[in-house]
């Protein structure tokens, strides 16, 4: 068998593929829950870069994974509540603002790096913590899955876990009901009682926190250092991610794990006489193939409501007018 075949084909290769999703799925519920409020939010990219210094950085002076933990939140949430401030108070553009804040939140942890460590790639420089990885007791010991979904950073754990989170918060929740409600119709939504700025500022604040911890893995899980831009492009691939999965939780699970895959595949072939930057492209290529047949099914779909549509006015019409004629006779 092909020795690139015998391990795409291997128990390691699905490990890699949870692995690389995680930084993925995360984000994407981030956007998805700003999404449904009417104020989607692009500007993961630099909340996951905020997250990941602060939290890398923390860890290293203080000890605490705790701590990390906090902070990289703190900034990831404070980073959301930043952008709506600037959305819903100042009247800005949510496009431009969020581009401001990634544009802003590449330099300032370059600033930060340099201040705190003298360099302005990484932080190899101090020793930062991670978090733990999980051996399920049970199914570590079973042939295949065991050695798939067993032992990974508790990271992915919690990206999991919080795919039903996100299905409860949006559909069981009072919060989630307002979110939708004023995603759908903000004036409907106001003229019930609902404060429609307060419901997106909260929005874009769990985008952050979504966002934070996709960026906490980063820096902290897949590996334990950051470096300046350590995304790369992870918060872009997040909305194609939720946009492929239609905004659903398993939509985005089922996206995110296309893309863990796409991933893989291109770590994989890293070894083969291959250009670097072909491999680095194919996450990329995929994606904007993936949103292009996305957007061609979405555009077909909507030609044949509006087929239905006009041909059920027009069965309407007819109806209406044959019993008018009816009447009359």
């Amino acid at each position: 068998m092909n020795p690139l075949l015998k391990s795409i084909l291997s128990t390691g290769f699905g490990f890699a593929i949870l692995r690389v999703m995680t930084p993925i799925l995360l984000p994407a519920m981030g956007v998805a829950i700003s999404e449904l409020a009417g104020s989607v939010n692009i500007a993961l990219e630099g909340i996951m870069i905020m997250a990941a210094f602060f939290g890398v950085i923390v860890s290293a002076f203080t000890g605490s994974i705790w701590l990390a933990l906090l902070a990289g939140i703190a900034a990831g949430v404070t980073s959301g509540a930043i952008l709506a401030y600037f959305h819903l108070k100042l009247k800005a553009d949510i496009i431009l603002a969020a581009i401001a804040l990634n544009m802003f939140a590449s330099g300032f942890t370059i600033f930060m790096l340099y201040i705190f460590t003298g360099d302005k790639g990484s932080t190899s420089s101090l020793k930062s913590l991670v978090f733990p990885e999980i051996q399920i007791p049970i199914l570590k010991s079973i042939p295949v899955l065991g050695p798939i979904f067993s032992g990974h950073n508790i990271m992915t754990y919690i990206a999991l876990l919080a795919v039903p989170f996100f299905y409860f918060l949006v559909f069981r929740t009072p919060l989630g009901l307002r979110i939708r409600a004023v995603g759908q119709n903000p004036h409907a939504a106001e003229s019930v009682g609902i404060n429609v700025n307060r419901v997106k500022f909260y929005a874009l604040m769990l985008s952050g926190l979504f966002g934070a911890l996709g960026g906490l893995y980063l820096s902290m899980g897949y590996v334990s250092w950051f470096s300046r831009d350590m995304t790369a492009g992870r918060g872009f691939i997040a909305i194609a991610a939720a946009t492929l999965g239609g905004n659903m939780p398993m939509g985005m699970l089922w996206a995110s794990l296309l893309f863990g895959f796409v991933n893989s595949i291109a770590i994989y072939i890293a070894s083969l006489d291959i250009p670097s930057e072909l491999i680095q492209m194919i996450p990329y290529l995929i994606t904007v193939i993936a949103l292009a047949i996305f957007s061609i099914k979405v555009q077909m779909k909507k030609k044949h409501v509006e087929g239905a549509r006009e041909l059920y006015s027009e069965e309407v019409i007819s109806g209406v007018v044959k019993d008018i004629s009816s009447d009359g006779d």
